[in-house]
């Protein structure tokens, strides 16, 4: 190993509610709604670790991307947002598919709880990570110092403010708690198929806190067709 490579160990992994890679929300704080639990490992369980973390309103998760790790690497890639068919360089997006599966998101810190067998873990909102996902890191959020509110967009300014509008039958919402509810409904307004994908006959599927989901959309409306416990 050169003095370039080094390992990396994960601190901890995060408990959501999204059991596959289909619905995860593209972008963290899109759905606030969303509750997740990041866990720490054994080694890492020591509360001092966290002392004076309980000051900041927002952290940086640094976690892997576990479903995206493959042999080689490709310089370009093709946004979904952009249809799935333009191709942009790698590090001018934050495609899962990178020459290291590292992402980067910043989340709600809700709370610092204890758990008598886990020890502290921390309650946090508006992830968009994979149950189970390994985190590498945790950093505070620093407004003075990571909010660029004059930043270029780039090519995301095109999709920035794109939104389905999500009809459900009041007897399949009521199978779900108000929050969950609202939860699944920022999910689903933000369109989880593929941007190339636009078939008004296709019934997606999606697994979601132990519920399978099923929807359609037409016409910029997503319409919620089954709620049921999965298995």
């Amino acid at each position: 190993m050169s003095d370039k490579d080094f390992t990396l160990h994960a601190v901890a992994h995060i408990e959501s509610d999204f059991a596959e890679k289909f619905g995860i929300p593209r972008q963290s704080g899109l759905v606030d709604a969303l509750r997740a639990r990041v866990v720490f490992e054994p080694p890492y369980r020591d509360p001092s670790a966290l002392r004076g973390i309980e000051q900041f309103s927002h952290i940086w998760l640094l976690w892997q991307f576990t479903q995206a790790v493959r042999e080689g690497w490709s310089p370009t890639v093709r946004p979904p947002r952009l249809g799935g068919n333009t191709r942009v360089g790698v590090f001018a997006t934050r495609s899962p598919f990178r020459p290291n599966p590292i992402g980067l998101s910043c989340v709600r810190l809700e709370a610092v709880a204890h758990d008598d067998a886990l020890g502290p873990v921390l309650l946090v909102r508006g992830a968009d990570l994979l149950d189970g996902t390994p985190i590498y890191d945790i950093k505070p959020y620093i407004p003075f110092a990571d909010s660029r509110p004059d930043a270029a967009e780039g090519y995301t300014a095109q999709t920035r403010a794109y939104s389905l509008e999500v009809r459900c039958p009041e007897a399949l919402r009521a199978r779900l708690a108000p929050e969950q509810w609202a939860a699944l409904a920022g999910v689903l307004a933000g369109d989880p198929r593929p941007s190339y994908q636009d078939d008004p006959a296709r019934v997606y599927g999606m697994r979601f806190a132990g519920w399978q989901v099923r929807f359609t959309v037409a016409e910029g409306v997503l319409t919620v067709r089954k709620i049921a416990p999965e298995g």
